[in-house]
């Protein structure tokens, strides 16, 4: 049994505590004399695709070096993500995963499974993607569900075959996240509604990006999203790919459902300039990953940085950024083992210092970093 002494985030308050844990936490005791630090429950992060100059589609040993990357940011639970290529390769990419998962990643986080993000996208509303999308035809569909690793798949309702799927992949567990559509807001409505009568939980990739927007006469896929009680929505709090004062309203207005992702790209941890993206070449500059005609392309962002800028920007207590981070993505996800330091749940967690860089991180209770 191990102790570690800090002020513990919890959902409703910020505590001087000492916890003890084994590889779930134990008890937590209220302790005045407890150091400056935070300690927080382990990072979540369901989208990303690389770090550390590695990418997911690059195979085992790349996704065990951006998960060990992204560990030490504080993310303990990650969900390798794929992004827009030929059908052969995203299913390789699937299988990588499995892999990984199946052997875990030693002093690593715990990889819950894959995020599917493309191919089944729109062809015009591609954002970064590379032009490789098809539709969610039912083969497609049944092949990548056999891998048993696909926890979350990015779809555009609009596509052929999109309901099947959609109904095919709720049923099966998997997050169905709309994203990368041209879809308007009864179309993203409709498609909530399919999830829900499936028996699954709908989500959003990155929000705001890759859709259109909300304006007053077109409310857009972005307004059912916030107006639906059940849907969960990802953003990229960079503070480039989501202004903060988008993020404050649509955090009001989603409590409890919005949650964080880095959409990280093989440059994230590395030094500025020339770098790829789903064999696409682009150009970090000032932090912002950009494809040669400008558009945004991912990010190098990690969930230490997106914490900080909810408290910092975004005004967030420490408590709702933590929500951000970990709570809320475990809810959606459908992890009641982990988002909160309680007593039961794993001990996955990162101690910060004052301002909010990470000093250890935790994965059942065994320190990592």
């Amino acid at each position: 049994m191990t102790t570690i002494e800090g002020h513990v985030v919890l959902p409703d308050q910020v505590l001087p505590a000492r916890v003890t844990y084994d590889s779930v936490i134990r008890s937590i005791e209220p302790f005045p004399a407890a150091p400056r630090r935070l300690i927080l429950p382990g990072f979540i992060d369901g989208h990303v695709h690389g770090g550390d100059g590695a990418d997911t589609m690059d195979g085992p040993d790349a996704i065990r070096r951006l998960s060990r990357f992204h560990l030490a940011h504080g993310t303990t639970t990650i969900l390798p993500t794929t992004i827009t290529r030929p059908w052969a390769d995203v299913m390789s990419a699937l299988r990588a995963v499995a892999e990984v998962r199946a052997q875990g990643v030693e002093n690593g986080p715990d990889i819950y499974g894959a995020h599917l993000e493309g191919p089944f996208v729109s062809p015009h509303k591609l954002g970064a993607q590379p032009p490789f999308a098809v539709a969610p035809e039912p083969a497609l569909v049944e092949e990548a569900l056999s891998t048993g690793v696909v926890k979350v798949v990015t779809l555009a309702p609009e596509l052929d075959h999109a309901e099947d799927a959609i109904g095919r992949f709720s049923r099966a567990g998997v997050r169905v996240s709309l994203g990368h559509t041209t879809t308007d807001y009864d179309g993203a409505a409709r498609a909530i509604c399919t999830i829900c009568a499936a028996g699954g939980v709908p989500g959003a990739t990155h929000m705001f990006n890759a859709m259109s927007p909300i304006e007053g006469r077109r409310p857009g896929p972005v307004t059912a999203l916030i107006c639906s009680d059940a849907a969960y929505g990802e953003m990229i709090f960079d503070t480039h790919h989501v202004h903060p004062a988008t993020f404050r309203l649509v955090e009001r207005n989603m409590p409890g459902r919005l949650l964080f992702v880095t959409d990280a790209m093989r440059g994230a941890g590395g030094p500025e300039g020339e770098s790829t993206l789903g064999g696409q070449a682009v150009m970090i500059r000032d932090g912002v990953v950009r494809l040669p005609d400008g558009s945004l392309a991912g990010s190098v962002l990690t969930l230490d940085v997106a914490f900080r800028n909810a408290v910092t920007t975004g005004g967030m207590s420490l408590p709702r950024a933590a929500a951000l981070v970990s709570g809320n993505a475990a809810r959606y996800l459908g992890l009641h083992d982990r988002g909160r330091i309680a007593p039961g749940l794993r001990a996955d967690f990162v101690v910060m210092d004052e301002d909010f860089a990470v000093q250890e991180t935790h994965v059942l209770g065994r320190r990592t970093t």
